[in-house]
C-alpha cells in the first residue's frame, strides 16, 4: 500500500460505521448479495439502457436532456477525484474489503483502473439520471420518489461494499444535484447549442492537465461524442421515436450491442499491454474509442430505424 499514489483522510465515525457494517452484514447470503447489487442501479449498464430507451423509443429531447446531464456528473465527479486523490477505504483498515469492484478485470491495489475515492461516481450519476428524470416530468410524483430513494439505496450499497466512505457518497449525491440544477439552467440561458456546448467541454477540458484515473478520460469521450453526435442526427437522420414498447426495447438492446461491441471491436488494434499502461498515450486511445462508441450508437445508429420502420410497416399490414 505505501507504493500506492494517493491520500487518506477521513472521519473516525466513517470507519468504525463501516468496519460494523461489513462485520454484521458480511459477505455473503441474501442480505449482502441483495444490498451489494443495489450498485447496478447506478452502474454504466442500467444507466445506458434508461437513456437508451428514453432517446432511441420513447423521447429523443428527454433522453437529450437526461443524456447530457448524466455525461456531465460523470467528467466533473474524477476531474474532482484526480484532485483530493483519496483512497479507497480498504487502503485504510485492514477491516474493510471491497467486495464489489469498479474494474473487475484490474487488481484492487491499480488505481488508475480502480479509480479514487472522493467524491462517489455512482452516487452522483445515480442523481443525475434519477433527479433528471423526475426534474423534466415535474408532475409524476412517482419519478420523484425514485429520484430519491434510489440514489440513497445506492449510495449505502456502495458504503457497505467498501469501495467509498459516508462522506464520498454524501458529496457524490451534492454533486449530482448541482448538475440537475444547473446544465438545464445553462441549457435554457445559453441560446446558441454549440456556445453551451463549448462551454460544457471548456469545463472539462482542464482533467486533461492531472487526471491519472481512467474514468475521467472514459467520461470525456463520451461527452466529445455526444456533442458530435447530436446535431450530426438532427441534420442528417431525424429518427422519429416510437410509442410501440417492442419496438422500443428493441431498439435499445439494438443499442447496446453497438456500444459493448463497438468498444470491444475498437480495442483490437491496440495491444493489451499499451490499452493498460495508464500513460497519456492509453488515455487518449480510451477517450478516442469512447467518443466513437457514442458518436456511432447516438448519431449513426438510429439511420437504421427508418429501414426498420418500413419492415414493420409491411409486416403490420
Amino acid at each position: 500500500m505505501t507504493d500506492v499514489l494517493g491520500n487518506i483522510f477521513y472521519l473516525d465515525w466513517e470507519l468504525r460505521l463501516m468496519e460494523w457494517l461489513q462485520a454484521h452484514i458480511g459477505s455473503s447470503g441474501f442480505g449482502f448479495w441483495l444490498l451489494s447489487n443495489l450498485s447496478a442501479f447506478g452502474e454504466q449498464l442500467l444507466l445506458v439502457v434508461i437513456m437508451g430507451f428514453l432517446y432511441w423509443g420513447l423521447n429523443k429531447e428527454f433522453g437529450k436532456y437526461v443524456g447530457v446531464n448524466v455525461l456531465v456528473a460523470n467528467v466533473w465527479n474524477p476531474m474532482i477525484k484526480n484532485i483530493f486523490l483519496r483512497l479507497r477505504p480498504y487502503f485504510v483498515s485492514d477491516r474493510i474489503q471491497l467486495l464489489r469492484k469498479i474494474d473487475g478485470d484490474a487488481d484492487i491495489m491499480d488505481v488508475a483502473a480502480q479509480g479514487y475515492s472522493f467524491p462517489s461516481g455512482h452516487s452522483s450519476s445515480a442523481v443525475a439520471v434519477y433527479g433528471s428524470l423526475a426534474a423534466h416530468e415535474k408532475k409524476k410524483k412517482l419519478l420523484w420518489v425514485l429520484a430519491i430513494v434510489l440514489p440513497i439505496l445506492v449510495g449505502v450499497s456502495r458504503v457497505i461494499v467498501g469501495a467509498h466512505f459516508p462522506t464520498d457518497v454524501l458529496v457524490g449525491w451534492a454533486l449530482g444535484i448541482l448538475v440537475v440544477a444547473l446544465i438545464p439552467w445553462l441549457r435554457r440561458t445559453i441560446r446558441s447549442r454549440w456556445v453551451f456546448y463549448a462551454v460544457l467541454l471548456l469545463t472539462a477540458v482542464p482533467g486533461f492537465f492531472y487526471c491519472t484515473s481512467s474514468d475521467y478520460y472514459t467520461s470525456f469521450g463520451m461527452l466529445v461524442g455526444f456533442v458530435l453526435a447530436e446535431p450530426f442526427e438532427e441534420r442528417f437522420v431525424k429518427f422519429e421515436n416510437t410509442r410501440n414498447l417492442f419496438r422500443c426495447v428493441l431498439r435499445t438492446l439494438g443499442g447496446g450491442l453497438i456500444y459493448f461491441g463497438l468498444n470491444t471491436l475498437l480495442k483490437l488494434p491496440f495491444p493489451k499491454e499499451l490499452l493498460e499502461a495508464g500513460d497519456l498515450t492509453a488515455h487518449l486511445i480510451r477517450a478516442a474509442r469512447y467518443a466513437v462508441v457514442i458518436f456511432v450508437d447516438i448519431g449513426v445508429y438510429p439511420m437504421l430505424f427508418k429501414l426498420t420502420g418500413k419492415l414493420w410497416e409491411k409486416k403490420s399490414a
